[in-house]
């Protein structure tokens, strides 16, 4: 492999998802492999922690001590000049020993701003590759793996229809999935091609005007019964930040807002950590059929009230 792997593209992408992909391929061919994975706001995160808590030596053991490590969204490291001087050394230390380093970020290294030279330099050492929106019949594959995953019938001029309308990325084409199966769901019927044209319609007015982060942020707080200002607190507790996690998957799927600006509306989290929940929720989703149940009520009842 290049040494490190370098790959960008805009959100949505999957550039998350194939990290992970690249790790459990790494682990199943060599289980004995030291593998660090993290956020890059894990990292700054566990960098300054280190060093209020006097034990910088234990974090750049983690850090360094390991045959691969794979860092998502160094973009992160912007304007974070005393977390970039502790990767340059981190990176130096990896490299020297031959050990495998894989980095994502939202853009080329070259279009980095505010990341020192000597980073950006390194950087493209390697293979530096860019993620591409994917052609149409990726994007029907897509969502067909996507409605498998759900269990769910989907016709495949529904699939088809999907991939015409969604073209910027997998995040959206899964979102046009959800609301067409709550579409469904909601009105008692199968999936249709005509249902979800109806579905694909609400969604585009939903996206551009009528569904706010308000709008989202109100249904979740009454349904799980918490108070609209703990939602956009920073307060950690887990009867808390579920729901707030739940209010950035459906923030993501159901508007056009950034990732920066859901975060923003729920507590000033940032890109990561709004990456973060949203995974974790769409796992809860696929294994908790009470939990899907439940997001899906969630779904209706928004869109019913916005469209």
């Amino acid at each position: 492999m290049y040494n490190p792997l370098f790959l960008y593209g805009n959100v949505g992408l999957g550039k998350t998802h194939l990290l992970h992909a690249v790790c459990h391929d790494a682990q199943k061919r060599a289980p004995y492999l030291r593998i660090e994975f993290h956020s890059c706001e894990q990292f700054v995160n566990g960098f300054i922690s280190a060093i209020e808590q006097g034990n910088l030596s234990e974090f750049q053991n983690q850090y360094r001590n390991v045959d691969i490590l794979i860092i998502d969204d160094i973009q992160f490291l912007r304007e974070r000049e005393q977390s970039q001087e502790e990767f340059f050394h981190t990176f130096n230390a990896l490299y020297n020993n031959r050990k495998q380093i894989v980095l994502t970020a939202d853009s080329a290294p070259q279009d980095l701003a505010a990341l020192e030279d000597r980073l950006i330099s390194r950087f493209k050492w390697g293979l530096v590759a860019r993620l591409d929106p994917p052609s149409y019949e990726t994007r029907i594959a897509i969502v067909k793996k996507k409605a498998h995953l759900r269990s769910l019938t989907l016709p495949d001029n529904v699939a088809e229809l999907i991939a015409e309308q969604i073209k910027t990325n997998i995040r959206e084409l899964e979102g046009a999935l959800t609301v067409i199966y709550a579409t469904a769901r909601a009105a008692g019927q199968p999936i249709t091609l005509e249902l979800a044209k109806q579905a694909l319609g609400v969604q585009e007015v939903a996206a551009g005007r009528s569904i706010a982060m308000s709008d989202i942020v109100r249904t979740v707080s009454e349904q799980y019964d918490v108070r609209i200002t703990d939602l956009q607190s920073k307060k950690r507790s887990q009867s808390i930040a579920l729901p707030r996690q739940v209010c950035m998957y459906l923030a993501r799927n159901l508007t056009r807002h950034s990732l920066e600006e859901i975060g923003g509306h729920l507590g000033g989290r940032d890109h990561s950590t709004v990456v973060h929940a949203c995974s974790k929720i769409e796992q809860l989703y696929k294994s908790d059929a009470a939990f899907r149940d439940r997001v899906d009520k969630l779904t209706g009842w928004i869109m019913k009230n916005n469209g």
